[in-house]
């Protein structure tokens, strides 16, 4: 058995779970609402106050299958719950963030600002000009989104400067060495 897959979904209070035909899963809980549909090889029951994912044979596609299927739901239930967030940081001589709106817009050493719109259901926060919070209930958005506002300006090596994941560590590299 997948080792994640047979692990029981908890259901917690003021979350309500529907599970359609084909697999469309809508979870429904107090920061939003998530419909997503999922592979329809696998079963999933909600018995009582806990959903269980069983495949129905141990090919190898429906082992991977078992435990992502699994783990697709737990998201969207912590989602709902807690939501999901993830901090970047902005390091660099004169790289900073503006919010105006729903616009982001980057200083990051090009010729221009860079500017983004969040996408629905994602939400970015300042904190001072060089902290920026993505966060929101669905993980896919969240992770998405500040994948790309880091790909804006990659962390190099040498000074880093650019944008990173709070949670990031960048190897650092020794830069050149004069004549001796």
């Amino acid at each position: 058995m997948s080792r994640i897959g047979r692990l029981p979904i908890a259901i917690p209070a003021g979350v309500t779970v529907d599970i359609a035909e084909n697999n469309v899963v809508t979870v429904k809980g107090p920061k939003g609402t998530l419909v997503k549909e999922l592979p329809t090889e696998m079963e999933i029951k909600k018995e009582g106050e806990e959903i269980i994912v069983t495949r129905p044979s141990d090919l190898k596609k429906m082992k991977s299958l078992h435990g992502l299927t699994r783990t697709l739901v737990n998201n969207m239930v912590v989602g709902v719950t807690d939501g999901y967030k993830k901090v970047l940081e902005v390091n660099g001589v004169g790289y900073r963030a503006a919010k105006a709106g729903n616009k982001l817009t980057l200083s990051l050493g090009y010729s221009h600002p860079v500017e983004m719109t969040d996408p629905e259901g994602v939400e970015t926060t300042l904190e001072g000009q060089n902290k920026i919070t993505v966060s929101g209930i669905d993980k896919e958005k969240v992770g998405q989104y500040a994948a790309e506002i880091r790909d804006k300006r990659r962390p190099e090596p040498y000074k880093g400067k650019g944008i990173k994941y709070s949670d990031e560590v960048i190897r650092r590299k020794v830069g050149k060495t004069g004549k001796k």
